[in-house]
């Protein structure tokens, strides 16, 4: 596919960072293919597959080449899934990559990245090639090797190969 077929991912509006020194964007990222996760904390399909994924691409590949990012993505039990929770489910789980907080809508919505991506729900998974280019964008969860092969595919791509 061309270029002009992959349109520029929109960036993510975060209310706070964690696991990370400094905030991230999509800009700051550049170079590098993203797989940000969207999930929330309650969730099954988060919990027992997608996030153990995301995990095991933070540690498999090179953090120059490849960020893997999660972004916490709550539309429902708000009270459950505060800040405070999230910190020690990340610690507990050892979850140590980046992850953003999605600015919840101000009018009690959709928070605010995921209205941008359109999602169904969580777990979305999203690829960003390193162009700054929404590549994938996957509701559910994927296969361990299917993912991987996109990885490396995009790796490639951008090393021009």
């Amino acid at each position: 596919m061309s270029d002009e077929q992959f349109a520029a991912a929109p960036e993510w509006t975060v209310s706070e960072w964690l696991n990370v020194a400094e905030p991230l964007n999509l800009a700051a990222l550049r170079g590098r293919v993203v797989v940000a996760l969207a999930f929330q904390m309650l969730c099954p399909g988060c919990v027992q597959s997608a996030l153990p994924q995301l995990k095991r691409v933070h540690d498999t590949f090179d953090s120059s080449r490849v960020a893997a990012v999660g972004l916490h993505t709550v539309f429902e039990h708000h009270d459950a899934m505060s800040p405070t929770s999230l910190r020690a489910f990340l610690h507990e789980f050892r979850f140590d990559f980046p992850v953003g907080i999605d600015a919840p809508d101000p009018a009690g919505g959709t928070p605010l990245t995921m209205r941008r991506y359109s999602m169904q729900g969580t777990p979305t998974l999203m690829q960003i090639d390193a162009e700054g280019r929404l590549r994938q964008q996957t509701f559910g969860h994927d296969a361990d090797l299917r993912l991987g092969a996109a990885i490396m595919a995009l790796m490639l791509e951008a090393a021009g190969g």
